[in-house]
């Protein structure tokens, strides 16, 4: 699929009532894989009733994630969707939006913070080789963890392997201090 040119605006997306989606932007038909690969890419799309023109956006990404989730990668707790649920007609509903927008942006962050202090810990160090093939797996292991992840798809690289004894002993000790670190992050 090519990007849209900087500025150019959502890629429009028909959905005619036979339920194809028509790309425009590449004038070929599309199926609800196609759209979710163009959000993991960042890609801005629009997608309108072909014969209304009726903006249904919304309603496509939530099949979307219908589909994500019946094919076993759930990412929506069930409590977290009763909660949802409830919110539904409640006062809050129209806090509810921004909210849960404003704590995916900050997870995100979060995220990318992490991958830098972590690359940063090792840079000019010893272990630098060694914590980028860590960081290379836990980049794997969150990868496993995002709509659209092949599970079973080899992801992490072999472990490195050390010469002497000491190092086996080193690589442990900061292992298990790596460990303790993301433990009181999970926290």
């Amino acid at each position: 699929m090519k990007k849209a040119a900087t500025g150019s605006g959502p890629v429009i997306i028909k959905k005619y009532a036979n339920r194809r989606l028509y790309n425009t932007e590449t004038s070929s038909y599309i199926t609800l894989d196609h759209l979710a690969v163009m959000t993991r890419e960042g890609r801005d799309f629009k997608v309108v009733d072909a014969k209304t023109d009726e903006d249904i956006t919304h309603n496509v990404l939530t099949q979307i994630i219908m589909e994500e989730e019946a094919r076993g990668t759930s990412m929506l707790p069930v409590n977290f969707l009763r909660q949802l649920i409830s919110l539904y007609g409640d006062s809050m509903q129209a806090m509810v939006p921004g909210y849960l927008e404003a704590s995916m942006d900050s997870f995100r962050r979060n995220q990318e913070q992490f991958k830098s202090a972590v690359e940063g810990a090792f840079a000019n160090s010893p272990f630098a080789e060694i914590a980028k093939r860590n960081m290379a797996m836990f980049e794997a292991a969150a990868e496993a963890f995002k709509p659209g992840a092949v599970p079973g798809a080899p992801a992490t690289p072999a472990p490195p392997t050390a010469e002497g004894g000491d190092d086996v002993s080193a690589l442990k000790a900061e292992l298990a201090r790596l460990q303790d670190k993301i433990e009181k992050l999970g926290k």
